[in-house]
C-alpha cells in the first residue's frame, strides 16, 4: 500500500499533489491519503472520485486529520 501525506498542503495544490503521485503508480494500487480536515477532506475525494478512482474509506484519526484510501483506476 502506498502512502501520500498531504497533511499541511493548501488546496488545490493538494489535489494536484495527489494526482502527480497517483500516476507514479500502478493501475489497481491501494493508496492512503492523508488530508487535513476542512477545505481538503471535502474537495480531493471528490475530485479523485471525478477522476474516476475507487473509494475505499475515509476516517478520521485521533490526531484530527483524515486517512482516505483509494484504488488507483487507469484514466
Amino acid at each position: 500500500m502506498q502512502t501520500i501525506d498531504l497533511r499541511g498542503v493548501s488546496c488545490p495544490t493538494n489535489f494536484v499533489k495527489a494526482k502527480l503521485a497517483l500516476e507514479e503508480l500502478e493501475n489497481g494500487t491501494v493508496a492512503q491519503i492523508f488530508l487535513d480536515d476542512g477545505e481538503p477532506v471535502k474537495n480531493v475525494p471528490r475530485s479523485l472520485k471525478a477522476d474516476g478512482h475507487k473509494l475505499l474509506g475515509l476516517k478520521q484519526t485521533e490526531e484530527g486529520h483524515y486517512i482516505l484510501e483509494l484504488e488507483k483506476v487507469e484514466e
